[in-house]
């Protein structure tokens, strides 16, 4: 049993950044891809209070942050409202179609900018501003963990939450939900 657990130490220890990030990452994007496939497009404006965002506004954040991997391994700031330029809108999708589409298309993005990303990249520091001041500076690995996909899996679990109000059925996140039993 001890030479098992060393030759897995071994294992993991030649492994890259990526490499250990890739599984996980693969597996919330496809959990999460789940999620936001059970929201009716019907109910993408209903809301669960007034201070919530609408259930529709709550899936194109979780799908709009899909591209947020790709630019923290692609620059060492961003800056959210910079000085004399029109900020973005917020990805706000109207169908589905667009939701999922937005959502594939930014995750893969992501995923590629994790794959191609050496080790010395993960600890480039990456700082968050508004409006030239800045907010965050951390390094990209702890950026991709918490902003990233930490990020998605909370907003993920609001709304998995609107689709239970709404009598969506669940699926399976990280076990079996009410509706999906995986076992």
């Amino acid at each position: 049993m001890v030479k098992a657990l060393q030759s897995c130490l071994e294992v993991l220890l030649r492994m890259s950044i990526s490499q250990t990030l890739l599984p996980e990452f693969d597996h919330e994007v496809a959990t999460t891809r789940k999620i936001l496939d059970r929201l009716p497009e019907d109910k993408f404006g209903w809301k669960p209070s007034e201070s919530s965002m609408a259930a529709g506004r709550l899936a194109s954040h979780i799908a709009e942050m899909g591209g947020w991997g790709a630019v923290t391994m692609t620059s060492e700031l961003f800056d959210i409202a910079p000085v004399g330029v029109e900020t973005p809108a917020a990805l706000n999708v109207s169908t589905h179609a667009e939701l999922m589409g937005a959502f594939d298309k930014l995750m893969a993005d992501t995923r590629k900018a994790i794959e191609s990303a050496s080790d010395a990249d993960y600890m480039v520091n990456w700082t968050l501003a508004k409006g030239g001041v800045k907010i965050l500076t951390m390094p990209r690995i702890a950026v991709m963990r918490s902003f990233v996909m930490n990020h998605i899996i909370h907003h993920r679990g609001q709304l998995s939450v609107y689709l239970r109000i709404l009598g969506c059925k669940i699926p399976s996140i990280y076990g079996p939900s009410g509706d999906e039993n995986v076992f």
